[in-house]
């Protein structure tokens, strides 16, 4: 496994979007990203961040509401990926072996190992594979592999409050998905749901009709462009007056990500408490002698003003909390910016002098 393991940290994505996150893969010789239609709906462009390539926007090519996947255009560094195999003419059975891979809950990188309980759970006319694989929020999108390492499904969707209920698009209707869209030329395209067959801009009528069989079609690139409100209006001007585009910064609902000299500092909205909250995650504790770095993070927050130093787990963590009736643009981008000068300041202090470790940020 551990072989397979380090071919896929290559080549899996994280996918962020204004709405939420999720997760794809690198298909390096077919030039796309693939990933699950819910993750990417209602978005002209997304983020995405891999270990093979830097944070960056692509592109929506393909979306198939009927499959659930869509097809991202490729990073721009794809031709440097490896390349990983489907697995299409493989026969699956009950009990064997796979494991889902993906992004849950926003983390870097997962692998949960079970078996396949079905090989045809029918969902609304479509023969999933029925999992164990614990499968939760972020793991959308993601590869399911088998013993070889080759992919032999796509991760959909989880039974909600069933326990380690998950279900797998079999990787056929992806091969025959890809097959269909590099028959169209590999452009801007969509499944039509009443004839099933994928069309381009040069098959739509007026009111984007397919001029096949007259079913509403909409291609990617005629959703609404994301447009923020209210608050997470007043983050993102504040995002950009420190000169960062906020379209790169988007890390999912209500939430950005921000990188500021050596800090990485999380903005996170909460609109029903009416809370901005933001943090730099420091270093980790070290093992030993740690009564004088708690006397010095407590003299810290004493002298500081609006800024608080604290624990989580064995985190130290530089953060802050308004709430939306007192943010303005001016003053949100000053506490953003002490926020990050200071992160700066204080991870090197704590780790020189009192024997903190860095943060793994890979």
């Amino acid at each position: 496994m551990s072989e397979y393991l380090d071919l896929y940290r290559q080549v899996i994505v994280k996918i962020a979007t204004p709405y939420s996150t999720g997760t794809g893969f690198c298909l390096s010789d077919r030039n796309v990203i693939v990933t699950n239609y819910h993750v990417v709906e209602g978005n002209l462009s997304v983020i995405v961040e891999g270990a093979g390539f830097d944070r960056q926007l692509v592109n929506v090519l393909y979306i198939d509401a009927r499959y659930d996947l869509a097809f991202l255009s490729a990073p721009s560094s794809s031709g440097t990926l490896p390349v990983v195999n489907l697995g299409v003419n493989k026969t699956l059975k009950v009990l064997d072996r796979v494991t889902a891979i993906g992004h849950p809950f926003g983390l870097k990188f997962s692998a949960k190992s079970g078996v396949i309980s079905n090989t045809s759970e029918s969902m609304n006319g479509v023969p999933y594979l029925h999992i164990d694989a614990a499968l939760n929020p972020g793991n959308s999108g993601g590869p399911l592999v088998d013993t070889d390492g080759d992919i032999v499904g796509i991760n959909t969707f989880v039974m909600r409050e069933g326990d380690n209920t998950g279900f797998s698009l079999p990787v056929r209707f992806l091969a025959d998905t890809l097959a269909a869209f590099e028959n169209v030329g590999a452009v801007m395209s969509a499944r039509c749901a009443g004839c099933m067959s994928v069309v381009t801009e040069a098959a739509i009528e007026n009111e984007r009709l397919c001029n096949r069989c007259g079913h509403k079609v909409q291609l990617p690139h005629q959703v609404d462009e994301y447009i923020p409100s209210g608050p997470a209006r007043t983050i993102e001007r504040m995002i950009s007056s420190m000169g960062h585009d906020t379209g790169l910064c988007r890390s999912g609902h209500n939430s950005w990500e921000i990188k500021e000299g050596s800090a990485t500092i999380h903005v996170i909205y909460h609109d029903k408490s009416g809370q901005i909250y933001a943090e730099a995650v420091l270093c980790e504790l070290p093992g030993e002698n740690i009564k004088p770095l708690y006397e010095y993070l407590l003299r810290e927050n004493y002298n500081n003003s609006g800024l608080t130093l604290s624990l989580h787990d064995r985190d130290i963590v530089l953060s802050f909390l308004i709430f939306e009736q007192y943010l303005n643009e001016e003053t949100g981008k000053q506490m953003l910016s002490d926020l990050s000068q200071k992160a700066d300041y204080y991870d090197n202090v704590l780790v020189e002098q009192f024997g903190a470790h860095w943060k793994d940020k890979s």
